[in-house]
């Protein structure tokens, strides 16, 4: 009878150890399941926000300095394109950079933006060469445009105001753009008695212009390799301290100043939220 008992109690505890076994493999098995299940999501979720922001800082820089119609080339907008395009690219944007570009590379150029912005971006705009107001809007010279008449601003230039639009409307969250185009050009004599410069580029929605000169003055090119403009953007564009609006005004100030008040830029603001151009910055307000 002892030993009957002594030998189920063996058995039962057989069992159990057994049972024990199973459910500690099964508990096991759930926890390596859910971990693994935890690195996948962790892994999508890396992929997501590198893929974010990867395109969440973009630029398109536009220089044009070798135009025919022009008695000789314009040195600036070039050496500006590539400065700010090295600027840029160490605060973390991703740049699209044309130099000398006709109608259709501008064109292109806007194409590949938009299919590269989505509802994080913060998308910027630089244009360095001539520009030419036509009625209230400014207009981007491409390279190979032949104009003779005002009509022929609007069928061969670019306007401003809708590569801003086209920006808004593929869902950028933040739309600046720098216009450093405000020069005396060979177009406008041929319809007019002198140059006018831009029209006021007023800012759309969530979006901060900045432009070399005050509406309807034009600014002569400086001696040195790059425009005034961009040569006090570029001894701020890092700035660890102030948002972009800021960063602007401090440029309009450092320009009056270096040019004796004959240039003095203007800034358009709408934003929304404060913007960084400055790496560091930005990826601090994105964590929070």
């Amino acid at each position: 009878m002892i030993l009957r008992q002594l030998s189920v109690s063996r058995r039962s505890l057989t069992i159990a150890a057994a049972l024990v076994g199973m459910v500690s493999l099964a508990i096991g098995a759930h926890a390596a399941l859910n971990k693994r299940s935890l690195d996948a999501a962790k892994a999508t979720e890396a992929t997501q926000i590198a893929r974010a922001n990867k395109a969440s800082r973009l630029a398109l820089v536009i220089g044009n300095g070798h135009y025919p119609d022009a008695s000789a080339p314009l040195t600036q907008p070039i050496n500006d394109a590539r400065a700010i395009t090295a600027a840029l690219r160490r605060e973390g944007f991703e740049v699209d950079v044309v130099e000398d570009a006709g109608r259709d590379d501008i064109n292109r150029a806007v194409g590949r933006l938009k299919a590269k912005i989505n509802s994080e971006s913060v998308v910027m705009l630089f244009f360095g060469g001539y520009g030419v107001q036509a009625g209230r809007e400014s207009y981007m010279i491409p390279v190979d445009a032949a104009i003779w008449k005002e009509s022929d601003v609007r069928r061969q230039g670019i306007s401003i105001e809708s590569v801003l639009e086209t920006i808004k409307q593929h869902g950028a969250r933040a739309r600046i753009a720098v216009i450093d185009a405000s020069r005396r050009n060979p177009y406008e004599r041929r319809f007019r008695g002198f140059s006018h410069g831009l029209a006021p580029v007023n800012a759309p929605d969530n979006a901060l212009i900045l432009s070399s000169a005050t509406p309807g003055q034009v600014a002569d090119d400086s001696s040195g390799q790059n425009s005034v403009l961009v040569t006090e953007l570029l001894n701020n564009i890092g700035s660890k301290a102030a948002g972009a609006e800021a960063l602007f005004t401090k440029t309009c100030i450092a320009v009056s100043r270096a040019s004796d008040g004959e240039q003095v830029p203007s800034v358009s603001s709408s934003l929304r939220e404060d913007v960084h151009l400055a790496a560091e910055m930005a990826a601090e307000k994105a964590g929070g």
